[in-house]
């Protein structure tokens, strides 16, 4: 979520809970033996594999991206190459008494729950791309220098297809669909739990997207979900994040044709104008909350280990895109672009400029923090914007950071929420935040070798720096795709008044509570 400064997109040996009971597993997977092993590898097709601990791939795969949580060991991999391999490898598992998780892309899951010391699951072989342009010949809608074919047709990408993958659609030709700024970060987990980036206000999160998904449910069988086939279980996947109805292997997008060139913007100010920032750019996203064309991310953020790095690193900053030309676009940052330095206003100035799609994506792109991190969100409306005092309290306690080597540093960003986002009815989708303004992550991030009372300072903080955010006004909901397992009462927090719902879909689908994690959706 942020990185050193400029803020990026946004367990283990500290304490937190494994995805499940790691010794209850462990000893399952103990009692799992070789012609058990021999039994799975022989129902799986050609083009997949399966991996134990000993081996010199296994390593690699079992590492998920926060090596908070490199300490728990998948008794086996599965490198999945087909719907069926997905199947096989769920009634097996079922079969010999372990769980069995997936893992799209590198394994990102905030709190770890990508992982297990059962079954893993691993999607990256299923990479399959196939575009179906619309029948017909739908008209471009004009924006400034931008042409745009709504739904122009449909792509069907498989569950090992990350953001960066399609990238070349976009830049080749111009094909897009809504997705999140971390080209590592898989799809499926991105659209399980919404799905936010830069153009979701333009064209709606990318489980808004969706038509149709494939799912393998717990018993092996695997169904097609769309609003006219098990509509129920569709609703959830828009929404219900992974790995709690089943593993979903392909998904379906309605898919955008782009012609011409976006606004872009990247501004940054050192942390003395953390106060006009932060209230003009809130004030932005209030003023343009109906406006879709226009994308913003702002924050804060600093890096370094001693305390002068991290004072001289420390700034404010915001950077988005916008469907329309500099002019207007200009005229909607000028509050902004009035503040800080002569410096700094003629940098920020000079950064608008006019990009094609395809050199947008790049430059709004980012990584996760490597290593090891941790993160707490909040969904912010009108009635919940920083406070001057709130803003106040985060820049002196990004100051305290205690530091680490970890070059992502630490601070919060904001994403703005609106447009065709807030038009969808709250319990259209398992999506519940939908009238809101912003979505609110609070990040901090360490290194594998940074000592242990690095890790404990930086939890430490991360949660004061929280506090003292919200210590008045502390937020009722949370990003079900920012998971955090510290989170109480997270059901109302990740699904609001839809968690009922979730709950029928969970008993119809998984009735004996197969997918299970600690935040995972129950059957009461």
């Amino acid at each position: 979520m942020l990185r050193a400064g400029v803020l990026s997109s946004v367990g283990g040996a500290l304490g937190l809970q494994a995805p499940e009971s790691a010794a209850a597993a462990a000893g399952t997977a103990g009692r799992v033996d070789a012609r058990d092993w021999k039994r799975l590898a022989d129902a799986l097709s050609p083009g997949a594999t399966l991996y134990r601990p000993g081996g010199s791939v296994y390593p690699a795969l079992a590492l998920p991206f926060n090596h908070r949580y490199a300490g728990i060991r998948p008794a086996g991999i599965v490198a999945c190459a087909t719907t069926e391999d997905v199947s096989q490898a769920i009634r097996w598992a079922r079969s010999v008494g372990l769980p069995a998780v997936p893992r799209s892309g590198l394994g990102h899951n905030y709190a770890g729950y990508s992982t297990t010391t059962g079954l893993l699951l691993n999607m990256a072989r299923m990479k399959s791309i196939v575009s179906t342009p619309a029948p017909g010949g739908a008209h471009p809608r004009d924006y400034g220098p931008m042409k745009v074919v709504h739904n122009a047709g449909t792509v069907t990408v498989g569950a090992g297809v990350t953001n960066g993958d399609l990238h070349p659609l976009l830049e080749d030709h111009g094909m897009f669909v809504p997705t999140g700024r971390c080209p590592s970060v898989g799809v499926a987990g991105l659209v399980l739990g919404g799905g936010i980036g830069f153009s979701d206000k333009m064209f709606g999160l990318t489980c808004d997207r969706l038509v149709a998904t494939t799912v393998v449910l717990a018993d092996g069988r695997a169904v097609k979900a769309s609003k006219d086939k098990h509509p129920d279980l569709f609703w959830a996947c828009r929404g219900g994040a992974g790995n709690n109805f089943g593993v979903n292997t392909s998904f379906t997008f309605q898919y955008e044709q782009f012609e011409g060139t976006v606004g872009f913007y990247q501004l940054r100010w050192s942390l003395d104008s953390v106060l006009p920032v932060i209230a003009a750019a809130q004030h932005i996203a209030q003023e343009t909350v109906g406006d879709r064309r226009f994308h913003l991310r702002l924050g804060i953020g600093t890096s370094g280990m001693t305390r002068t790095q991290i004072h001289a690193n420390a700034n404010v900053n915001a950077i988005g895109q916008y469907y329309g030309t500099v002019q207007e676009l200009r005229a909607i940052l000028d509050p902004l672009l009035k503040i800080g330095t002569a410096e700094e206003r003629a940098r920020n100035s000079a950064s608008v400029r006019q990009v094609t799609p395809g050199e947008a994506s790049v430059l709004l792109s980012a990584t996760t923090p490597i290593d090891r991190f941790a993160t707490k969100s909040a969904i912010l409306n009108s009635r919940n914007l920083l406070t001057d005092q709130q803003v106040s309290a985060a820049a002196q306690r990004l100051l305290d950071w205690p530091g680490s080597s970890n070059e992502d540093g630490a601070g919060f960003a904001m994403f703005a929420l609106g447009g065709e986002i807030n038009r969808v009815p709250p319990n259209a989708t398992a999506f519940v935040h939908r009238n809101d303004l912003f979505v609110f992550a609070a990040e901090t991030s360490w290194a594998d070798y940074d000592r242990p009372s690095v890790a404990e300072a930086n939890l430490h903080w991360l949660k004061q720096f929280y506090a003292d955010i919200f210590r008045d006004k502390w937020p009722e909901h949370a990003y079900q795709n920012f998971p955090d397992p510290t989170l109480k009462n997270w059901r109302q927090a990740y699904y609001g008044t839809n968690y009922p719902r979730l709950v029928d879909v969970k008993r119809k689908y998984d009735p004996t509570g197969f997918f299970d994690y600690p935040q995972a959706i129950g059957t009461r």
